[in-house]
C-alpha cells in the first residue's frame, strides 16, 4: 500500500508539471502571436520582363532587381523602379509577374494581377478594356536602323521610302509604319528583343519604337542609329499614343488607382528622366 501511495504521488506530480509546461507554452504562443507583425499586403504587377529599358529579365538580384513570381530569375528596369516606389508608398510588398504583352489586359481583368506597368500607351481602344492611372512616362516614337546603310542619314520619313519595316505586335508603333512612303511592312514581332534581332540581322531596314527603347537599343548595339526626326518630319502621333499609364481592372479599381496616382504625384518629370537614364545604363546588354 505504501508503495502504491508513493507511486500515486509521483504520477500526480508529473501531471502537474506537464500541465504547467503546457500552460507556459500556450502563454508563449499567445505572446509570440501578439508580437508577430501582420503580413503585408501584396501588389501584384505584370510586365513582359523583356522590354528594356522599361523592363527586362536578369539572373541575379543585382541593382535592386525583384524576383519574378514562380521563377529563379529577376526583373529590373524603369517599370520595376516605378513599381517599387508605388508599393513602398502603399506599404505593400511588390510581386512581379512575367506575362506576355497580349496577356496583360486579360490577366488584369481576370484578377491574376493588380496592375500592369509595362510601357503601355493610354489609347482610347485600350481604355475600353482597362482603366489607366495618370501618365507615368511620355515617350516620343522614333525609328531605328543600322549604321552604314542608305537609311542611316535619313532626315525625315520621306527619306525612308521603300524601307522594309516592322515593329511589335499590337502596338501603336506598328500602326505608324504605314506613314513611311511605299514601306514594305513585314509581319509584326512578338517582343522588342525579336524586333532588334530582325534589324541587326538584316531582315528589315527599319523598326519603329518609342524613344527610350531606341536609346537602350543603341546603347547596347553600337551598330544601330536612332532616327529622331524633328519639326514635324517624323511620325505623326496623337497625344494618347505617347503618354504611358499604369493599367488596372476596368471599373473596379478606384481605390487602387487613387493610391497609384498619389505615389506618381510625388515624382517630377526630372525624377522620371533620371530613373530612365539609370535603367538604360543598367540594362544587361549595356555591360
Amino acid at each position: 500500500m505504501k508503495n502504491y501511495k508513493t507511486m500515486l504521488r509521483m504520477v500526480l506530480c508529473l501531471a502537474i508539471v506537464a500541465f504547467g509546461v503546457m500552460l507556459a507554452g500556450c502563454s508563449g504562443d499567445k505572446k509570440a502571436a501578439e508580437n508577430k507583425p501582420a503580413d503585408k499586403k501584396v501588389l501584384r504587377v505584370g510586365m513582359e520582363c523583356g522590354y528594356a529599358p522599361f523592363n527586362w529579365t536578369q539572373t541575379t538580384p543585382d541593382n535592386g532587381a525583384v524576383q519574378i513570381k514562380g521563377s529563379q530569375e529577376y526583373a529590373l528596369g524603369y517599370d520595376v523602379m516605378i513599381a517599387k516606389k508605388i508599393a513602398d508608398s502603399m506599404g505593400y510588398e511588390l510581386e512581379i509577374h512575367k506575362i506576355e504583352w497580349d496577356g496583360l489586359a486579360p490577366a488584369i481583368n481576370a484578377g491574376k494581377i493588380d496592375a500592369a506597368i509595362a510601357g503601355m500607351s493610354i489609347t482610347s481602344k485600350r481604355k475600353e478594356t482597362v482603366d489607366f492611372s495618370s501618365v507615368y512616362y511620355n515617350a516620343d516614337i522614333v525609328a531605328l536602323t543600322k549604321k552604314n546603310t542608305p537609311f542611316a542619314d535619313a532626315k525625315n520619313l520621306d527619306s525612308l521610302k521603300g524601307a522594309v519595316a516592322t515593329s511589335q505586335l499590337n502596338t501603336v508603333w506598328y500602326d505608324l509604319l504605314k506613314q513611311i512612303p511605299d514601306a514594305k511592312i513585314q509581319p509584326a514581332i512578338d517582343n522588342v528583343p525579336g524586333m532588334i534581332v530582325a534589324l541587326t540581322s538584316g531582315k528589315v531596314d527599319v523598326v519603329a519604337t518609342d524613344k527610350p527603347t531606341a536609346m537602350a537599343a543603341v546603347y547596347a548595339n553600337p551598330g544601330l542609329v536612332m532616327l529622331d526626326f524633328k519639326d514635324g518630319q517624323g511620325f505623326k502621333v496623337e497625344k494618347e499614343e505617347v503618354e504611358m499609364g499604369i493599367a488596372v481592372a476596368k471599373g473596379t479599381s478606384a481605390e487602387l488607382l487613387k493610391k497609384i496616382n498619389t505615389a506618381l504625384s510625388t515624382m517630377t518629370e526630372a525624377d522620371r528622366d533620371k530613373m530612365m537614364e539609370e535603367a538604360i545604363k543598367k540594362q544587361p546588354l549595356a555591360k
